[in-house]
């Protein structure tokens, strides 16, 4: 058999061991990250295709940051899929040996779209067939999902393909929220949604919490799929009242120089846009070493970048990884004495933190608030409940307390922040939340995995879930990076030929593409 890795050179230091996937053959084999001129990189090599070493993240000491965040969850009670001697990420569904509980489940409604974006996972012309599960197949996956335990699935995002293109997205979402789903979000282009109020109007009473809406930048050139639609968007979803997520897709070289731009366009449009999530993106296919390294970009690249193109003002410090947020679910279970909804990926698959407006400047929440300090003391309280000090008292002495980890002289003007925490911890009560959203912007960063940086570790503890016909949950890396074995296996067994759509529907998937009339594009 062949060696794991090349020999390595003087002065690299292994981080981590993990496993991962070879890009050409998909076989399982073991892989290390190292830390090499200052970031972490993933050597590995398949016994028959060779060696292969990806940057995995841009920021070694950053790394070492977020790996103090990290925790596993509660896992599943009830796998959908029971195998005596699961292989990871071979026999997903959730299988036993996932770590996560389903915090956001995607419902593929459609892969057909109106655009033709190069960069896209894939397409119904590309797949050679059109896959829309009935509202009946929907519907028994929302109660796949509403079964899980120990904390039942309660965030659903419905994507393609464009969802837009089904008529009956409406009653979808009906159904959803039939079985107590309390958010549902609707990963969009938004272009029907500019063109059609009516449509728009039937999806919010429908129920639709928010809009993911794709938004790649702030030119024609960086976002050219709805570059010229985006204002009617925006007014539309004021007027329904419909919160919206910016979600730009980021690639090197190509609008990376926009993400200061793209979060003071967030902050232009706070009244309706409540965060900016931004994907680095996921290099799929087999492309060449030269062309992964002109486009590839991670989460600690994004950050650095978007300090400089903020002048400073949102340091790269004041970001954390998603499992920072722990420590404030067990402090609500200990005092509920319920399982809760709970964030507990990797710590290299997302960060985040919160941005608020005062005047001209962008202030960060760590500028006012000792962030770690507060967690770090709900830990120890929550503790001190579970050992059976009385949470009134514990209640009481945070209501004391909390005030000390907030910087009063540094807070934007007019928050009242102590009241706000108190009430969402100890009161449960999240309307004041809207306070705080009415102030600032959460921006996220969530790196999707691709064959070449495949981290099985990574994908034991997705939190971010496929719901499919078949009755399996399936996390985003498995579904995607293998899509032999889950997407377009699935999707092709209870799709339909083309061909058959079209004689079935008496229209052609060619005039689903949308024909933008009357803009400066070019």
């Amino acid at each position: 058999m062949a060696q794991t890795v090349k020999p390595l050179e003087e002065g690299i230091n292994v981080i981590a061991t993990t496993q991962s996937i070879c890009p050409v053959c998909n076989a399982i084999i073991p892989a290390l990250l190292v830390e090499k001129d200052g970031k972490v990189f993933m050597e590995k090599s398949c016994p028959e295709h060779g060696y292969v070493e990806e940057l995995y993240f841009g920021d070694a000491n950053m790394y070492r940051r977020f790996s103090k965040w990290a925790h596993d969850g509660k896992g599943i009670e009830n796998p959908n899929v029971k195998v005596k001697e699961p292989v990871c990420p071979m026999d997903c569904g959730l299988c036993n040996l996932h770590l996560s509980h389903t915090a956001l489940a995607n419902i593929v409604v459609t892969n057909r779209c109106d655009l033709r974006c190069w960069y896209c996972f894939f397409y119904s012309e590309r797949a050679g067939y059109v896959y829309e599960p009935t509202l009946e197949q929907i519907e028994e996956m929302v109660k796949t999902l509403r079964a899980e335990r120990p904390v039942p699935g309660n965030s659903v995002q419905l994507t393609g393909g464009e969802p837009c293109l089904r008529d009956d997205l409406p009653e979808i979402i009906r159904i959803i929220k039939r079985y107590g789903v309390d958010h549902v979000q609707l990963n969009t282009n938004g272009i029907r949604l500019a063109r059609d109020f009516e449509f728009f109007r039937k999806v919010k009473e429908a129920g639709v919490s928010t809009l993911y809406l794709s938004f790649d930048g702030v030119t024609p050139k960086t976002n050219p799929k709805n570059h010229w639609e985006v204002p009617a968007i925006l007014e539309n979803a004021r007027k329904l009242d419909v919160g919206i997520v910016l979600v730009p897709t980021i690639i090197k070289s190509v609008n990376d120089h926009e993400l200061g731009d793209i979060i003071k366009f967030g902050f232009k449009n706070i009244d309706i846009v409540r965060s900016v999530n931004f994907q680095p993106v996921s290099l799929t296919g087999l492309m060449p070493r030269r062309e992964r390294e002109k486009y590839r970009i991670t989460i600690p690249d994004c950050i650095h970048l978007i300090e400089e193109q903020t002048e400073g003002q949102i340091p790269a410090d004041a970001w954390f990884p998603v499992p920072t947020c722990t420590p404030v679910t067990h402090f609500v279970e200990a005092l509920t004495l319920r399982p809760q909804y709970e964030l507990t990926p990797h710590f290299v698959c997302g960060a985040g933190t919160y941005v608020f407006k005062d005047g001209e400047r962008l202030v960060p929440i760590t500028e006012f608030v000792d962030v770690e300090g507060l967690l770090n003391y709900l830990s120890e309280k929550a503790e001190e409940v579970r050992q059976g000090k009385s949470k009134y008292v514990v209640g009481l002495k945070l209501l004391m307390k909390i005030r000390s980890f907030i910087n009063e002289s540094k807070k934007p003007s007019g928050l009242n922040l102590s009241r706000i925490l108190f009430q969402m911890l100890i009161r449960h009560d999240y309307r004041s939340v809207g306070e705080w959203h009415k102030r600032s912007l959460f921006l996220g960063m969530m790196h999707f995995q691709d064959c070449f940086n495949y981290d099985v570790e990574r994908v034991r503890r997705c939190s971010i879930h496929y719901l499919t016909p078949d009755g399996r949950i399936i996390p985003f890396c498995a579904f995607n990076v293998l899509p032999h074995i889950y997407r377009d296996s699935i999707q092709k067994e209870y799709g339909i030929p083309i061909e058959e759509w079209e004689r079935r529907t008496g229209r052609k998937l060619k005039d689903d593409l949308y024909r933008r009339v009357g803009s400066s594009e070019s």
